[in-house]
């Protein structure tokens, strides 16, 4: 069964509008208790949460959902993506839900399950899910309803493991850090674990109010982190996404730095301590061709796979590597985390800097990118103007014109009404040509 609710990652839209709405939270709850409770013991579900003001509404019609098919349900409360990974493993529940519409406005939001193991659920578990919600769900019976409890300490266990993830007896005595938690799910626990590993800590963006979330500021808006580097005179900036699953940086002279450069770092880092698994990552492909140069280089490969951080980490599981990520900033560090963790991310980014002693701007100059450019086509829900012919055409042109020396990928936004063209190469000039051909196409198209 082909999906039509679930995206690259899970199920997402504007809250209050369909597919996002409290009633079929609730179905989609009861469903995906009938398909991921094991089949004997004690059936349980942890949820997570973001800021946003419509996260609650939607906590407590997954909460029914759930306990309506005889699942207990263990509320985590506001807590980072990659926190609800790790303690659905650890507290041996059969699921886990983030409600989160991650690094979009707060009039969005977003359902994404894990399965038993933290790790988010593949395309097939999904369509299991709304076969079952089609169908409707088996309701326990009166004595079977699942119950309700809140966990405290939560946030508190990932937080102890976040540190662990730092090398022991170093410590980030004198680094002044930035932390940008985009008035989102990491809003306590980044400053609070940065403060306690030693460093001089600027937190912006900690002031959520519902409505705040992801708003001028964070990974998807680094110009506030940058000005707080420039003003306050900091080592370096890390900007994490609402639900804390991506992240941006900024060097101490207030440059930008992608998910590319601090995947870049960080493989470079483990291949000289004999941490990485295999001599490949992963990376999707939006990712830029200098990253696939420059590990060239040290001996590395890059396998490529499709966007979103879960096909990333089926790919890293498939192919047996330890560390993937995306442009965005979701990194993936499966020694660590079941999923994107912008934290510890970051640490591991602060350890290199702690261990080399050399300022972040000497550390993320890996790799001059080719110049790309990424141009955004809006369309109308359910259009695939991608299997219009005059598309196929100009995406084939395209690909002629850049040849060897350059990539052209257009695909369907997962999260948003929108068809992405993303170009790359040296020319410049040749680059904007194919973009704006490609993307004049499918606008007429759509």
């Amino acid at each position: 069964m082909a999906r039509s609710l679930f995206g690259t990652d899970g199920v997402r839209g504007e809250a209050n509008t369909y597919p996002m709405t409290a009633e079929l939270a609730l179905r989609l709850g009861a469903a995906a208790g009938v398909v991921l409770r094991r089949d004997a013991g004690t059936h349980r579900v942890v949820i997570g949460k973001d800021t946003r003001n419509s996260s609650y509404m939607f906590e407590s019609a997954l909460t029914a959902g759930f306990a309506s098919t005889g699942m207990d349900v263990l509320l985590l409360g506001p807590v980072p993506t990659p926190a609800v990974g790790m303690l659905t493993r650890s507290m041996r529940a059969d699921a886990g839900v983030m409600i989160s519409a991650s690094h979009n406005a707060y009039k969005d939001n977003g359902i994404k399950f894990f399965g038993r193991e933290g790790f988010k659920l593949r395309d097939q578990t999904e369509s299991k899910i709304e076969e079952v919600l089609g169908q409707g769900s088996d309701l326990a019976p009166p004595e079977k309803i699942g119950k309700a409890r809140r966990i405290d300490d939560g946030l508190g266990r990932y937080m102890e493991f976040s540190k662990t993830t730092f090398r022991r007896k170093r410590q980030l005595d004198g680094l002044r850090i930035v932390i940008d938690c985009a008035n989102g799910a990491a809003y306590r626990a980044a400053p609070e674990v940065l403060w306690e590993l030693g460093a001089d800590v600027i937190p912006i963006g900690v002031s959520p109010n519902g409505y705040n979330i992801n708003d001028n500021c964070g990974s998807t808006f680094p110009a506030a982190a940058a000005a707080a580097v420039n003003q306050r005179r900091a080592d370096v900036a890390i900007c994490l996404d609402g639900d804390a699953d991506r992240v941006i940086m900024v060097d101490e002279k207030g440059q930008v730095i992608g998910g590319d450069q601090i995947m870049a770092l960080i493989a470079s880092t483990w291949l000289v301590e004999g941490k990485l698994s295999t001599n490949s990552i992963v990376a999707s492909v939006m990712s830029n061709m200098g990253l696939e140069r420059y590990l060239s280089g040290l001996g590395l490969s890059v396998i490529r796979c499709d966007v979103g951080d879960r096909y990333v980490v089926e790919t890293m599981l498939r192919e047996g590597c330890n560390l993937g990520g995306e442009q965005s900033g979701h990194i993936v560090m499966t020694d660590y985390m079941t999923t994107g963790d912008g934290l510890t991310a970051g640490l591991q980014v602060l350890s290199a800097i702690v261990e080399s002693g050399c300022t972040a701007s000497e550390l993320f100059s890996k790799f001059e990118p080719v110049p790309q450019l990424l141009q955004n086509v809006r369309c109308g829900r359910g259009q695939d103007p991608l299997e219009a012919e005059s598309v196929k055409s100009a995406v084939r042109a395209g690909r002629e014109a850049l040849g060897s020396s350059g990539r052209l990928v257009i695909r369907k936004s997962g999260t948003e009404a929108l068809v992405r063209v993303m170009a790359e190469c040296e020319n410049p000039d040749l680059l904007k040509s194919v973009v704006s051909d490609v993307a004049a196409a499918v606008t007429r198209a759509a």
